[in-house]
């Protein structure tokens, strides 16, 4: 490794989060202080930063999949297509050169580790819904360290395979600090009474409950465990590390237009990429730290057309609308005919807000009365986003705040828009003006000094 180049590498991928996303959790977290303006994220202060144009190669709008392809292998491809190329053939990543020098590799999600960002890194298949095969190849791939909520659909003999590979499976920080230092490979997932809740991501935090994983624990036991294994592996000339860890909630809170999760996703993130600060101002000359989105997701604007923002209101909501739809689920269930208008109103005020810190109009609050009378008549009809259901009250109370909030949105879909990049540490002067997704690799590559192969 020449001197100067990076030696520890950390790539963080906000999914879904564009500039809007970063700009407007700022703007909420000022808006908490009572003023208007910004309170800076930690990313969002480094010095070095770009702009980056995310079309793939065979849409301009970009999925998951093909975007994380071009973040971990500098190469477009097709929507869905995962490590591999237009036509098909298998890509390396920058996790594999970072393997081929002598580093030490680690990927981590707040989703599954067979989700599109993280299977980028180590997995080649023309569709990212072929999970069975990411996961054999998981088991085969180079890493040392993995992270996640889960295996999206683990066969019968997934776990088994992954521990024949050498993976020790663990579940939780507890565990991860009973066992850390007794498998040769790691895959750290959530605890299970996390995932029984939910496998497909880490609980959102506006939904956390004591003992949850958190995106910032995995960065916390990968560092741990990378460096670790940098020194008990020097006999292979083991040097330094790469660890790609990502937001990937974000994207989920973003497909479901929930603004006050996800601006709580995008400080969740913030609070992984603060472990990783700590660790560079302990090794400035020989970090590099790169804070990425694959796309924007939403067409989140921050404003309704009132030249006006409330996003303070946004801490009044307490969970997500996805956990709020359960939520009023078993309070139906197990309160039967006690069920009341009244009780339904008082609930949203404690859980939304609205009505009590949240000002509402008498139009909305027809529209919350309305969406009660529906579930009770059984005509309410489901609002579905790519990975929530949400009954008509927890959808009706979501988009009044919004409304109140003075936030909007275009799409539940993805945008073209541009995303942002910060950096940070040895080579970050690399990241800096327009950028296409292709370069953040081949940037990285060259801080660090690793050489990039196909």
């Amino acid at each position: 490794m020449a001197a100067g180049h990076a030696r520890y590498v950390f790539l963080f991928i906000g999914d879904g989060m564009g500039t809007a996303q970063v700009n407007g959790t700022e703007a909420y977290l000022a808006a908490l202080e009572g003023r208007i303006g910004t309170s800076p994220l930690c990313f969002a202060s480094f010095p070095h930063s770009a702009f980056i144009t995310t079309q793939s190669g065979s849409h301009g709008v970009t999925d998951s999949a093909a975007a994380a392809t071009a973040l971990a292998t500098g190469t477009k491809t097709y929507n869905g297509a995962l490590g591999v190329s237009l036509d098909t053939l298998a890509l390396a990543s920058v996790a594999d050169w970072a393997h081929r020098a002598g580093a030490a590799v680690g990927v981590g999600t707040t989703v599954t580790i067979d989700h599109a960002t993280p299977s980028a890194f180590y997995a080649h298949v023309p569709y990212r819904s072929m999970t069975d095969r990411i996961d054999e190849q998981l088991a085969a791939s180079t890493l040392d360290f993995a992270a996640g909520s889960d295996v999206a659909k683990p066969s019968a003999d997934c776990y088994q395979a992954l521990e024949g590979a050498g993976f020790g499976i663990l579940r939780g920080v507890a565990d991860y600090n009973k066992v850390r230092r007794q498998a040769r490979r790691l895959l750290l997932l959530q605890p299970e009474t996390a995932q029984r809740r939910s496998s497909g991501s880490l609980p959102y935090a506006i939904d956390r409950q004591p003992g949850d994983l958190t995106l910032a624990n995995i960065c916390r036991a990968a560092v741990d465990y990378l460096a670790g294994f940098e020194r008990k592996k020097r006999s292979e000339r083991r040097k330094g590390f790469f660890l790609m860890l990502e937001g990937g909630s974000i994207d989920h809170a973003c497909h479901a237009n929930d603004a006050g999760a996800a601006f709580r996703e995008v400080c969740d993130m913030d609070e992984a990429v603060r472990v990783a600060y700590d660790f560079y101002l302990k090794h400035p000359e020989e970090t590099l730290i790169v804070v990425a989105a694959d796309h924007e997701t939403g067409g989140l604007v921050l404003g309704r057309g009132h030249y006006s923002q409330h996003l303070q209101y946004l801490q009044y909501q307490k969970m997500s609308a996805e956990a709020y739809t359960h939520h009023v689920g078993q309070l139906r269930q197990t309160l039967g005919d006690g069920f009341t208008w009244e009780l339904v109103r008082s609930d949203i005020s404690r859980n939304w807000g609205l009505g009590a810190e949240v000002p509402l109009t008498e139009k909305q609050e027809q529209r919350l009365r309305k969406a009660y009378d529906d579930i009770m008549s059984g005509v309410a009809e489901e609002s579905r986003s790519l990975y929530a259901v949400e009954n008509a009250l927890a959808n009706t109370a979501k988009q009044i705040l919004n409304e109140r909030a003075e936030v909007s949105w275009a799409t539940g879909s993805h945008s073209n828009s541009y995303v942002p990049c910060f950096a940070i540490g040895a080579g970050a002067e690399l990241f800096h003006g327009r950028m296409d997704n292709t370069d953040i690799p081949k940037a990285i590559a060259r801080a660090a000094g690793w050489e990039i192969t196909q």
